[in-house]
């Protein structure tokens, strides 16, 4: 039976959740008797019976191990890297490392379990670089759909990893700064080892959408209705949420929040400095009372959860607003495989109470842009990095290989696919031993 203590000649990485699929990432990193876990995510599906359940990869390899996890790294805020942190960390005991927007919410989720104090949270500045055990770790700013997306740069002294995570080039990301060739270069000037790589579009032709465009359509899509507009939207997805709140301001209306894990995020948002200050928004209980005409509201529900304010307003169970027939609800957010069953009862629902409906995967207007990239986005960053070596994760099977036949058509000369629970030696030789560990995953409760 293999040996499943690095030692100070190996550099491995493990794939626990997220490589084979999209959702629930969990990924270690192996060096000198140490591991490192990056992110520890959720993905939500429905039962047989139609009941929402909530998972995340099976931890027990790394919590039969904990005594050497030396640190867990999240490199943002969404759920599927973030959403098991807190129902985890009992069976880890470890460190976690994350920036002060990611932090923010890390924060929210420990204190309704009651163990806030219990976690040890060490805030790292974005661009820093901090040492946890044998790794050295420097966070790597780019752009997605929130706050703070960092990739790592992960270093021994047997090479350098770039783990992505979520990313996507856009020059106009509406929060943060722009995304920086230079910095790009730079790292593969320096010399790039392995890059551990997003792959959710890799099937997808062409370069992703920005989300100033997706701005400059809400505003168009707006002007012209009569009535309340409500547009609903993923809660976590802190750039749409400015767009939608900046084109609202632009069409004349007051905004107010419905939702619970939405405000949560404004209020992050807020607190760390990224909610301009020129997007003040309205107490949502006093929204029914102002003209319909002026108001738009900004509501959770965008994928039919039956429990989200949207489904609560359709269904006319809402303390705080009725919808009229006049009134408009844009699906800013496209329907996530898995729930197109759920989207239409909400819209049937919807149109019961004569309520007029755009959805972004029906309208002429862009009205929703991906935070990852498409080919034309991978190709330029391998061209940018020169990386030795590829690993695909964050996708299925098909989106893996398109990602790694890109790399080998930018010129990266090995590329290495597997699944969760498959090793890839990254150094003293490149490798994938198959079925390492079980690939399983764990109910949330």
């Amino acid at each position: 039976m293999m040996n499943l203590t690095p030692s100070i000649h190996d550099f491995w990485f493990l794939p626990l959740g997220g490589c084979g699929e999209i959702g629930m990432n969990m990924n270690l990193y192996g060096h000198n008797g140490q591991w490192l876990m990056v992110d520890c995510g959720v993905t939500f599906e429905k039962s047989p019976q139609g009941q929402d359940r909530t998972y995340s990869a099976d931890p027990s390899f790394i919590a039969s191990r904990k005594d050497s996890l030396c640190g867990l790294v999240i490199t943002h805020a969404h759920q599927d890297h973030i959403g098991a942190v807190a129902n985890l960390w009992p069976q880890l005991r470890c460190p976690v490392y994350t920036t002060p927007f990611t932090a923010f919410i890390l924060r929210a989720k420990l204190r309704e379990l009651g163990i806030e104090q219990n976690v040890p949270i060490h805030e790292v500045p974005v661009n820093a670089k901090v040492n946890i055990g044998p790794f050295a770790l420097t966070w790597f700013l780019q752009t997605h759909s929130i706050p703070e997306p960092c990739a790592l740069i992960i270093e021994t002294h047997l090479g350098r990893v770039f783990h992505t995570a979520d990313w996507k080039l856009d020059p106009n990301p509406v929060i943060g700064q722009p995304f920086n060739q230079q910095a790009f270069e730079h790292l593969g000037q320096k010399g790039c080892d392995v890059v551990v790589c997003d792959s959710t579009n890799a099937t997808i032709a062409g370069h992703s959408i920005s989300e100033a465009e997706v701005g400059r359509n809400l505003v168009k899509t707006i002007k012209p209705l009569k009535g309340r507009v409500l547009v609903t939207c993923f809660g976590s997805n802190v750039a749409r949420l400015v767009s939608i709140t900046r084109a609202a301001k632009k069409c004349g209306r007051y905004v107010g929040v419905i939702g619970r894990s939405m405000q949560l995020m404004i209020n992050a948002a807020k607190t760390t400095g990224y909610w301009p200050d020129d997007l003040p928004l309205a107490d949502a209980r006093h929204l029914g009372y102002l003209p319909k005409e002026e108001v738009l509201i900004l509501t959770t529900g965008s994928q039919g959860e039956p429990r989200a304010s949207l489904a609560r307003m359709a269904k006319q169970t809402h303390p705080f607003l009725e919808l009229d027939p006049d009134d408009t609800v844009i699906f800013s957010a496209k329907t996530i495989p898995g729930n197109e069953d759920a989207v239409a009862k909400l819209t049937s629902q919807l149109k019961l109470r004569k309520v007029d409906i755009i959805h972004a995967q029906t309208s002429s207007l862009c009205l929703h842009a991906s935070g990852h990239p498409c080919q034309d986005e991978l190709q330029k960053v391998y061209t940018w990095l020169k990386p030795r070596c590829v690993i695909p994760v964050h996708g299925e099977q098909q989106h893996m290989q398109a990602n790694a036949n890109i790399a080998k058509q930018a010129g990266t000369k090995y590329t290495l696919t597997g699944k969760n629970g498959d090793l890839f030696t990254l150094a003293p030789i490149r490798s994938v031993k198959k079925g390492v560990t079980p690939e399983r995953r764990f109910e949330i409760v």
